[in-house]
């Protein structure tokens, strides 16, 4: 069995526009989550807080890790079911919205493919979650947003994606009534020395030539991201930032866990045998 050591950082800030800090993050160990709740005060924060409650869940009980993917699948649809229930509530109590509770999500988990450790990437929405090997950044994940489809479909140019009126209009989010499917990403961990999730308004206020920048000029996780939060919110701070920055900083083998071998000699060092 192998044994994988992280170093992980995070950050959020709720920005120079808004009142309320509708983001939300999760770093425990291997499990990593950020998501970006929408529905304003008590819509999308509660969204948000509920996705972070139920990956805490997941990385609280464990999971197997080699069907990560269905167990994080199952940790989707039981945010979904609280957060549509969440919207029934509030309508029963006469809270009307423009737009109902929902958020993004994306999250990395440490599973094991083919027998060695790799990182799954999930998301859905436009939080995003890159990568970076030898000072190069690149973006594992696809926005699920208007801007993007039409860039794909070769309506738009990538460099006007940020000045485009309807940047902001998701396809996919946690909260719509008729479900959701994320994508998924393998990454082998040699491809992945440092894993980065933010939400939109880190990276629309930074593009990729400016993240890079400040993930290569702090070695420390948690520099970096305090770092980009900063330069997001420096920058024009039109939304809540949050980012969460993950190394691989060693892997080692390690020998299986002999059950009877540690409670013999758990017994001996109390006491129990001569």
């Amino acid at each position: 069995m192998r044994q994988v050591e992280l170093h992980h950082g995070a950050a959020t800030d709720v920005g120079r526009v808004r009142e309320v800090n509708e983001d939300a993050h999760l770093a425990v160990p291997p499990v990593f989550v950020v998501a970006d709740g929408m529905g304003g005060h008590e819509g999308g924060d509660v969204a948000s807080a509920i996705v972070v409650e139920e990956f805490g869940r997941l990385a609280e009980r464990g999971y197997d890790p080699v069907r990560a993917v269905d167990e994080v699948r199952a940790t989707l649809a039981d945010c979904q079911r609280r957060i549509l229930e969440f919207g029934e509530q509030q309508a029963r109590r006469g809270v009307e919205r423009r737009r109902s509770a929902g958020t993004t999500v994306v999250a990395a988990l440490l599973v094991e493919e083919a027998g060695t450790p790799a990182w799954l990437l999930a998301n859905l929405g436009d939080s995003r979650a890159y990568r970076l090997v030898d000072g190069v950044l690149d973006q594992v994940s696809t926005d699920h947003s208007l801007v993007q489809e039409l860039v794909d479909a070769g309506r738009l140019a990538p460099e006007d994606v940020a000045t485009h009126p309807e940047r902001n209009v998701i396809t996919r989010a946690l909260g719509d009534a008729i479900g959701v499917d994320a994508d998924y990403f393998v990454v082998p961990l040699a491809q992945a020395e440092r894993i980065v999730l933010c939400t939109d308004g880190v990276n629309g206020m930074l593009d990729d030539t400016a993240i890079a920048a400040v993930l290569t000029a702090a070695a420390d996780p948690r520099d970096a991201a305090d770092r980009l939060v900063a330069a997001a919110v420096a920058a024009g701070g039109e939304d809540n930032a949050t980012a969460v920055v993950v190394d691989v900083v060693g892997v080692r083998e390690v020998e299986g866990y002999d059950a009877e071998q540690q409670r013999a000699s758990l017994e001996a060092k109390l006491g129990g045998r001569p």
